[in-house]
């Protein structure tokens, strides 16, 4: 059983460690459905592909869901307005709904439609094999090192955007690498365990700490016991590994938020970026 749990654990564990990075900017930037959108946006283009006659797993099925979220990038960097009677939220949960009944509908006119419903929903994870565990980390370390390259901008660009210029450039570039991850996740864990994998170790981290370096560490290591504990279950008690694996993350947060009053701990709500002190 073990060599049966070793690839869906380390293919988790390979989508958390870039997954709860972008996860803490997009708790921070108060945008917490773009994850949901993006995902469905990326399962739009592997849906419209599907309809072309592209299986699902295919190099050009992943081209089609990268250029939708391109287009979500786009959408997404023009629609951010600091001073704006719609907030920007209510566009990305427009976006989301519009996406999700676009990939119900196009997915109905093929004969797989329902088995890609399910998986665009709760992915593969369990049958990934080690060339796509290869293929995501190679993409994940590359987007990772764009990011710690052009970590200054990037940060200041979550928790102080009145110090970038060509604000809705910058922001561009941050959703397009956001988009990659998203289109590559999607195919493998499903657009449930995309926005958990983003949002649940953040929150968790935040609630411990206002220190971005710190969540950054909480973030992986809560995200790393509710993936250890998850797929071990689903093994252990032959269940679903997607729905478990989410449920399980959401049990990791219930009993981070419980624990925290018992220890004592209330940190401030503004967060603080050492990196970005450094630059004072």
């Amino acid at each position: 059983m073990l060599d049966l749990m070793i690839p869906p654990i380390v293919a988790a564990l390979v989508i958390l460690s870039i997954h709860a990075y972008l996860g803490l900017h997009v708790i921070a930037r108060e945008v917490i459905f773009i994850d949901l959108a993006f995902a469905q946006i990326a399962a739009l283009g592997t849906t419209v592909a599907l309809l072309m006659g592209i299986e699902s797993g295919t190099t050009m099925s992943l081209l089609f869901a990268l250029g939708f979220t391109l287009l979500g990038a786009l959408l997404f960097s023009l629609t951010r307005m600091e001073k704006s009677a719609v907030p920007q939220e209510a566009i990305i949960g427009v976006s989301y709904v519009v996406a999700s009944a676009a990939v119900i509908l196009l997915a109905s006119l093929t004969a797989e439609g329902s088995d890609h419903l399910r998986e665009t929903l709760t992915g593969t994870l369990i049958w990934v094999n080690w060339p796509t565990i290869g293929k995501i980390a190679g993409v994940y370390t590359a987007v990772g090192l764009f990011h710690y390259v052009l970590r200054q901008k990037f940060l200041a660009l979550t928790f102080a955007p009145e110090r970038v210029g060509n604000i809705r450039l910058w922001d561009f570039v941050f959703y397009v690498t956001f988009g990659i991850v998203i289109s590559l996740s999607v195919e493998i864990a499903g657009v449930l365990m995309v926005f958990t994998g983003l949002v649940i170790p953040a929150v968790i981290a935040f609630l411990y700490t206002n220190r971005f370096g710190l969540a950054l560490l909480i973030a992986w290591g809560a995200g790393t016991l509710a993936i250890l504990s998850g797929i071990g279950a689903s093994f252990y008690w032959d269940l679903a590994t997607g729905p478990l694996l989410v449920c399980t993350f959401g049990v990791t947060l219930i009993v981070a938020a419980v624990l925290r009053p018992l220890l004592g701990i209330r940190p401030d709500r503004e967060i603080v970026v050492a990196s970005l002190e450094l630059d004072d």
